[in-house]
């Protein structure tokens, strides 16, 4: 049963099917969750257990209320198209479309008005039929099809118009990888009245791994359920029988008998009944069969050409046109009708759409198929490759099915690689991937072949999320013998960028240079490509200098190229190393960067460069010039579809509002960037932890802190990442306050060494000044002096300002003890730079130096200093720090003058009582409150037992809560 335009169930033939029964506690479950919108429902059971029939149920219960349902179906022989699946559901949502200009279409809701959004245009090339109802798109597609994030955008608009609409794909664990991809991009972002409806097999699901290549997680806005279906009752099948036979001869005994024989299975239960239905002769004995006899015995009663076209049905596999079957067989036009029509009749076929026949489900079909003598099978498969051959466009994917169902492994290597080049042509890498997987498990793959389609997975292994089997192919492959060396280099290098980029696996490093020698005689291109990007990476694995030889080389060899793309790429690492470095003049390289250029891998390639200018910017202080990267880089990547930059880019602006202290919603905010990317490994997720662990620490939330910075520096203990330079600051910063300046200072000389190795002394992410206050608590001025002056080397020449203000305040706190005047001036020279950058935090923070060296003789100066300090920390809910400047301030004698006692404030919360409220909504243990806010614990106990009193809830109940 499917569910057309009108929501209607749509039968074939005269004979009614059984009741719906054993499955209305799941359909109450299911609509429940499609009523509950935006949702997504996923329906899982075994094959013919009844997950199509439930689904078809609560279709056309929604269909009844309104809503719009779209269906598509997966099918194991899939031709190249890309989504197809979900471009078959759309192709029913024709008549609810707005006509051009905005005019509602036949079949829309009433008061229905406006026009599509223009990215429903993306889908124009996938959808030639509906091309009159959609707008042109934003932008020119680069490839065969748009990318994937744009068709998943261009969909979810189409579901926006047409809502109340449910997307109802069945059998998804068939579905190629793209779609799956898709689906998980819809089921992220769903428009406000639309439901994701998806029933599977999971034992069918790729290599038993997530449904949809990555592990879902409905976002907050968005309910849905997941139904685990079993076996019938007993009861369940009684009912069935009641609903075909009736009420006399359905009797228990009956019941009884067709339940052993079905062991619940909904699927044996229904063709039970429809044989007994049709012939009432023939009572089953209660002895279990299985689905094999019992279709035989249904074909048995087909007259003989009947009975030939569902044996071609079962060879085709997938639903086939009347014109098909019968060019399989052999018939006439007329006899092939009347053939058809007594196999509907008989309930063996169904009509699935258009010209479009086959069986109810696969186990159907492949009961059948298995019914048929193997010379039959044969002569079928025979017969189905030659009327396949005479169509006007050769389904290749049935082909190769066909040639290797006939043991011609030559033939099925031919056409299946013809077929992934066809896919890969027009768009469908899911297919592509699938087809190049299967091709390379081939045992006795020739060398040529196996080459040619190692090289063709490599290549379209960018644009996708589920890599993990890939990877694995990949290094099967370029450990095994008979590629060539060009060959094995470039699927090398692919299988590099793969593991760093997308698994963020740094063994990528290796590959790629062993990618460079493989490459550098007859790929010198690619070869160049590795090698820049091992000029750029982060880790310690390669020095400056050795960075700077790969850079060199990488120029070198493209120098004489006449492959434009390359040489850009090339140059963007170049000008990438040295922003890192902070070398004055890359801001006018980057500015001479072509924006414009018929080559558009060009103008990634600028895109790219503005990115990376953007993420160094930010590192160095650079803030106002990072965000003007970063808003040129992303309008050019989102011209260009580049995914990825795009992702980037937005993270960037995260950053930036962090440095520039926008606190009060940066969580909420970072929550729902990551749930746009959930699945995303993103080079500077060190970077967003590290300001997560960063305000924690500034908010009291010390464990927190703890574990955040803990995350980053777990990633790779090994090889050192620059990234990691502020968690590292952070971390120790979190274990002085607690007293233990032994291990801050081991936490700091585990990075100390990469500042000299890598020239990343102008990364501003605190290292250094953290570790000359750590060496002065321990004790070792010399050690401290030596440091600030080996960072103030360091620095020298360079564009780094945020590094020039670490340099003073490190200045600062060695000249304390011996010249405080000195010491102040140096640190306020800080305060002011952090606040020409941008940056209130930092400069409150500098701020505190300042006065810390002003005590004593210049009070005052130093009280209105900690005063500004602290209305910046309150401002941005640092807590702890505010309460560490407001203790010096009593120390001062500068205490800002409150009301005491709690009769003052009755019912409502005193300021010490907010404080410590809004530490318990950010859940704050009594530890963490008490380190805050430099209280005893029996101190914060009783501000927790008030602060709880007071708001009337429990611990738990507070988390969370605006305070």
């Amino acid at each position: 049963m499917a569910v057309g335009r009108s929501g209607s169930a749509r039968t074939t033939g005269a004979s009614p099917v059984p009741a719906f029964a054993g499955r209305k506690r799941e359909l109450a479950v299911l609509l429940s969750a499609a009523r509950s919108r935006p949702s997504v429902v996923l329906v899982e059971g075994p094959a013919g257990i009844g997950k199509s029939r439930l689904v078809a149920e609560a279709s056309a219960e929604l269909a009844a209320d309104g809503v719009r349902v779209l269906t598509g179906h997966c099918h194991p022989l899939r031709e190249p198209l890309a989504y197809g699946p979900v471009i078959e559901a759309l192709r029913d949502a024709a008549d609810w479309l707005p006509r051009p200009g905005g005019a509602p279409g036949p079949a829309a809701a009433p008061g229905t008005t406006g026009a599509l959004g223009a990215s429903a245009g993306w889908l124009a090339e996938l959808l030639p039929e509906l091309a009159d109802r959609l707008p042109l798109p934003p932008h020119p597609a680069t490839g065969p099809v748009p990318a994937r994030h744009q068709v998943a955008q261009a969909v979810r608009t189409v579901l926006e118009a047409v809502s109340p609409a449910v997307l109802v794909i069945d059998d998804v664990h068939w579905a190629d990888e793209a779609t799956r991809e898709l689906l998980l991009l819809l089921g992220r972002d769903l428009p406000g009245d639309a439901a994701l409806l998806l029933a599977y097999r999971a034992e069918d699901v790729p290599g038993r791994g997530p449904l949809l290549g990555a592990a879902f997680r409905r976002p907050p806005n968005t309910s849905g359920a997941e139904l685990a279906l079993g076996p019938l009752t007993e009861q369940d099948v009684a009912d069935m029988a009641r609903s075909v036979l009736g009420p006399t001869a359905a009797t228990p005994a009956l019941a009884r008998a067709l339940y052993s024989r079905s062991e619940g299975l909904a699927l044996v239960a229904e063709e039970d009944l429809l044989t007994l239905r049709d012939h009432p002769g023939d009572v089953p004995s209660g002895v279990p069969r299985s689905l094999r006899e019992l279709f035989a015995e249904r074909a048995d009663r087909l007259p003989p050409s009947a009975a030939a076209l569902v044996d071609a049905a079962a060879v085709l596999e997938v639903p086939a046109g009347e014109g098909l079957l019968a060019d399989t067989v052999g018939l006439e036009p007329a006899p092939a009708a009347e053939a058809l029509t007594a196999a509907l009749t008989a309930g063996v076929l169904r009509e699935l759409g258009p010209d479009r026949y086959g069986f109810t489900h696969a186990l159907a079909r492949r009961a059948h198929y298995d019914n048929i003598p193997g010379p039959e099978r044969t002569r079928l498969h025979r017969r189905a490759l030659a009327a396949l051959w005479r169509l006007p466009n050769p389904p290749l994917v049935q082909i190769a099915h066909h040639t290797r169902r006939l043991g011609d492994s030559e033939a099925w290597l031919e056409h299946a690689l013809a077929a992934a080049d066809q896919a890969v042509e027009v768009g469908d890498q899911g297919t592509a991937a699938a087809l190049l997987h299967e091709i390379l498990e081939e045992p006795r793959l020739p060398s040529a072949l196996h080459a040619r389609a190692a090289l063709s997975l490599a290549r379209i292994a960018w644009d996708t999320t589920e890599y993990t089997r890939t990877i694995a192919t990949l290094r099967r492959i370029v450990a095994g013998p008979g590629l060539p060396a060009a060959a094995r280099g470039e699927i090398r290098l692919d299988l590099g960028l793969m593991l760093l980029n997308q698994a963020a696996d740094p063994s990528g490093e290796a590959e790629i240079e062993q990618a460079v020698d493989e490459l550098v005689n007859d790929r010198p291109e690619l070869a160049a490509r590795a090698m820049s990007v091992l000029a750029m990476w982060e880790t310690s694995r390669f020095s400056a200098a050795e960075q700077r030889a790969w850079i060199e080389r990488a120029q070198a060899t493209v120098a004489d190229s006449e492959d434009r793309a390359a040489r850009a790429s090339v140059t963007a690492n170049r000008i990438t190393l040295m922003a890192s470095m902070g070398i004055p003049g890359t801001d006018g390289e980057l500015a001479a960067l072509p924006r414009e250029d018929r080559d558009p891998e060009v103008v990634r390639h600028t895109a790219r460069a503005l990115a990376n200018a953007a993420e160094v910017g930010i590192c160095l202080g650079q803030d106002e010039r990072a965000a003007r990267h970063t808003e040129e880089s992303l309008a050019l990547a989102e011209h260009h579809h580049a995914h990825a930059l795009i992702v980037h880019c937005r993270s960037y602006r995260l950053l930036l509002s962090w440095t520039a202290g926008e606190w009060s919603d940066w969580e909420e905010r970072y929550a729902a960037f990551r749930a746009d990317y959930l699945d995303e490994p993103l080079a500077v997720d060190d970077l967003l932890a590290t300001v997560q662990g960063i305000t924690a620490a500034a908010r009291g939330r010390s464990a927190r802190a703890v574990e955040r910075f803990g995350r980053v520096l777990a990633r790779d203990p090994e090889h050192k990442n620059v990234n990691a330079l502020g968690a590292a600051a952070g971390l120790a910063r979190v274990q002085l306050a607690r007293g233990d300046a032994e291990e801050a200072w081991r936490t700091v000389t585990d990075y100390l060494p990469l500042l000299p190795r890598k020239e990343q002394w102008v990364y501003a992410w605190d290292l250094v000044p953290a570790a000359v206050e750590i060496a002065l608590h321990r004790d070792d001025p010399a050690g401290a002096e030596d440091l600030a002056a080996r960072h103030l080397a360091g620095i020298e020449g360079t564009d780094a300002p945020g590094a020039r203000a670490e340099a003073l305040a490190c200045r600062g706190l060695v000249l304390r003890a011996q010249d405080p005047v000195g010491a102040a001036a140096e640190s306020d020279r800080a305060r002011l730079l952090w606040s020409a950058i941008g940056r209130p935090y930092h400069a409150a923070l500098a701020g505190e130096q300042t006065a810390r060296a002003l005590t004593g003789p210049h009070d005052d100066r130093a009280a209105a200093l900690l005063t500004g300090s602290v209305e910046v920390h309150e401002r941005l809910g640092a807590t702890r720090d505010a309460a560490r400047c407001l203790r010096l301030l009593r120390d001062l004698g500068q205490d800002r003058t409150r009301p005491r006692g709690r009769a003052g404030y009755g019912d409502r919360l005193s300021p010490r009582e907010q404080q410590v409220g809004r530490l318990l909504a950010d859940g704050a243990s009594n530890k963490d409150i008490a380190e805050a806010l430099f209280l005893s614990p029996r101190t914060v106990e009783q501000h927790v037992a008030r602060v709880l009193r007071k708001l009337d809830c429990t611990r738990d109940e507070v988390r969370g809560r605006a305070i």
